[in-house]
């Protein structure tokens, strides 16, 4: 089982942020299931994934991890969120890497007390977090989401290592 996390903040002034593509993917990969409202965060259970978008605002994110994983002990944890280190529209699959001064990451690092995790990490640009894409940018922002959505699906079927030379070109 995996539980897929989305990085995002909740309340839609911030849905179409730099810092809600965590959020976005998930979207993708939901299709047309529905949210449910558990562990302080929007929620599907499906047969071998669970898909989370914490509600508790980025820098709590952790907290509605570690309350999924009390009841999912055994599901590998994955992470899909914003990167300022990133070119827009790049994707790097990793596991064990540090925040790099992602909050929302380094909440939920600091909650499970580990980062053996694998992470998904999609560019935004050093720019401010809580800004919109242009029109421009949206157009490469769709693209990096699919891959992002990819990549989920190819660590699932085949592998983190897998995915990571699929990805990180």
């Amino acid at each position: 089982m995996h539980l897929i996390v989305g990085l995002g903040n909740p309340g839609r002034q911030y849905e179409a942020t730099r810092h809600n593509l965590g959020f976005r993917v998930l979207d993708l990969l939901a299709g047309s299931e529905k949210w449910e409202t558990k562990y302080d965060s929007q929620y599907i259970k499906l047969e071998d994934v669970i898909l989370a978008k914490p509600q508790t605002f980025m820098n709590k994110s952790g907290e509605a991890v570690k309350e999924i994983l009390k009841y999912y002990p055994a599901a590998q944890l994955v992470v899909i969120h914003d990167d300022l280190d990133l070119p827009l529209g790049s994707i790097r699959v990793q596991k064990e890497a540090s925040s790099a001064g992602h909050n929302g990451v380094q909440s939920i690092i600091d909650e499970l007390g580990t980062k053996d995790f694998a992470r998904i990490r999609l560019g935004i640009e050093d720019k401010e977090v809580l800004e919109k894409f242009t029109p421009e940018e949206e157009n490469l922002v769709k693209e990096v989401l699919i891959k992002a959505k990819d990549a989920v699906e190819t660590i699932m079927s085949e592998g983190l290592e897998i995915a990571q030379s699929k990805f990180n070109g």
